[in-house]
């Protein structure tokens, strides 16, 4: 496995969101479980389909965070989230509202 250094923090651009003053969608990504987070998908709601793996080629440590930049030139804020965790567990949480969350911790 490959191991998230500190510069993922800044060197992660995971995707793609502008919305009405073409601002970026940036939030924190928290990983409180005792698993490593291998996949990490972000979708605008409606979207029947998973968007591309945002950590492809790393994973997100147990206790670690990252930033993550959405640029995906749409005007929303609400977006599907699919965590996939090193252990097989799956996390799926729906139309969320991630300019008013400003993060996201898994627990």
């Amino acid at each position: 496995m490959k191991l998230i250094v500190a510069a993922l923090t800044t060197a992660m651009i995971l995707g793609s969101a502008s919305f009405a003053l073409a601002e970026d969608l940036e939030f924190m990504l928290t990983n409180l479980t005792s698993a490593n987070v291998e996949e990490f998908y972000v979708s605008h709601v409606g979207t029947d389909d998973w968007e591309e793996n945002l950590i492809e080629g790393a994973y997100l440590p147990s206790g670690n965070e990252v930033s993550v930049n959405i640029m995906d030139g749409r005007l929303t804020c609400a977006y599907d989230i699919q965590i996939v965790f090193d252990d097989g567990d799956v996390i799926e949480d729906y139309d969320l509202n991630l300019c008013d969350l400003g993060g996201y911790t898994v627990q």
